[in-house]
């Protein structure tokens, strides 16, 4: 894996590999496209040596066994090893100390290259123990979260971004944070909390060089959805409708400039066709798919809020006209949204109105701000109580 920002285009090749792996996994991908997949995959895993991985796919079903392929394999790490050992211990006899890094930075790499995700932490951590450039122990720790991003492993990727982080502070180039935005950026959307997610994405969007990861088209993708349920119609319109950067690449996405514009244009009708184009792209998505339904539902709170801020009370028939669907089908959602809370207004089901009852805001801050008054009041009370005692 390359520690370092990725060519224009070129995404890392196990993070490709993840993909295809999760693809192979989803009950929505049909069985020709899994013949094809399964072949891209076990390729990958025989140039890369990746024999721990073929293991565990052959014991899942993904792939069948191969035994004699398995035993070529171990057998070139074993050399592989060997030979790394020979540099690193040429070096520290011969060489200087970057060359000893160097050395100890090519076996982490190999380890990363053939799947073996405990060697290369621990090779890495000896690798750390011989750099000193803020930079070079930078791009470590960017080795190190795109093996968390390979296994999805949350806390490792969590501990890497506060070590970055705590690195920055001794220095560190702004080409450096700028990419650690996108990494955090895609942490926080993979564990859903969408309104970080998008206030990151939207500071890289011009300076975005983190290839690595994934294609600037789909780095475009992730913030227009995180953007749209986090941010109000004035910073959507500022940072996303009419921002240069996006309004470039945005067409190159199928369906999505159709289900930003038709949101901030009040098209409803529109926005739920683009919207139904989109679902099965967050669901082919390994980051978006575990929070598909929860998406699903913040789009549609955020698009109901917005059609009901315009009036006081509206019939059911010309919502359910607005956007293309039947008065039954809104009657069901409203409901729904209503219950949990997500939306202000009551249902007059014989007169088939809808009436807003928006929360007076002011209200309700004296109320919180009262109440808050009333529990520091009890808490003097039985801290003087104690105090007399």
């Amino acid at each position: 894996m390359d520690g370092g920002a990725g060519e224009e285009g070129k995404q890392e090749r196990h993070l490709v590999l993840a993909h295809k792996l999760f693809l192979l996994s989803h009950p929505a991908v049909d069985d020709l496209s899994k013949v094809a997949l399964r072949a891209e995959v076990l390729d990958t895993v025989k140039s890369d040596d990746m024999a721990t991985l073929f293991e565990s796919l052959v014991t899942a079903g993904v792939l069948e066994a191969d035994a004699a392929l398995l035993a070529e394999m171990r057998g070139r790490i074993d050399e592989e090893i060997r030979k790394l050992d020979e540099k690193i211990a040429d070096a520290e006899e011969n060489l200087g100390e970057s060359e000893v890094r160097e050395a100890h930075l090519a076996k982490s790499l190999y380890f990363i290259r053939v799947g073996e995700k405990e060697k290369a932490l621990e090779q890495l951590k000896v690798t750390e123990g011989k750099t000193v450039a803020v930079g070079q122990k930078m791009d470590l720790v960017f080795h190190t979260l795109q093996i968390g991003f390979f296994y999805m492993d949350f806390d490792l990727i969590s501990k890497s971004i506060e070590k970055a982080k705590n690195l920055f502070e001794e220095g560190g180039d702004w080409e450096r944070k700028n990419r650690l935005k996108v990494y955090e950026g895609l942490y926080c959307m993979a564990t859903r909390n969408f309104k970080k997610a998008a206030s990151l994405f939207l500071d890289s969007i011009s300076t975005f060089t983190t290839y690595e990861l994934f294609p600037y088209d789909t780095f475009i993708f992730y913030t227009v959805l995180t953007s749209i349920i986090t941010l109000d119609r004035v910073s959507l319109k500022q940072k996303v409708v009419d921002a240069p950067e996006i309004l470039a690449v945005i067409g190159k996405v199928p369906h999505l400039s159709e289900f930003l514009n038709s949101l901030y244009n009040c098209q409803y009708k529109s926005f739920f066709v683009a919207f139904s184009g989109l679902t099965e792209q967050i669901k082919l998505d390994r980051y978006l798919q575990p929070h598909f339904r929860y998406y699903m539902r913040e789009v549609r709170t955020v698009v109901y809020s917005q059609f009901l801020e315009s009036y006081k009370s509206v019939t059911m028939e010309a919502m359910a006209t607005a956007f293309g669907v039947s008065v039954d089908f809104i009657d069901q959602e409203l409901s729904r949204f209503i219950a949990a809370g997500k939306l202000h207004c009551k249902i007059d089901k014989v007169a088939g109105v809808l009436e807003t009852n928006r929360p007076d805001e002011r209200n309700a801050f004296y109320q919180a701000t009262i109440k808050q008054g009333d529990f520091l009041l009890n808490r003097i009370q039985k801290l003087s109580r104690v105090i007399d005692l």
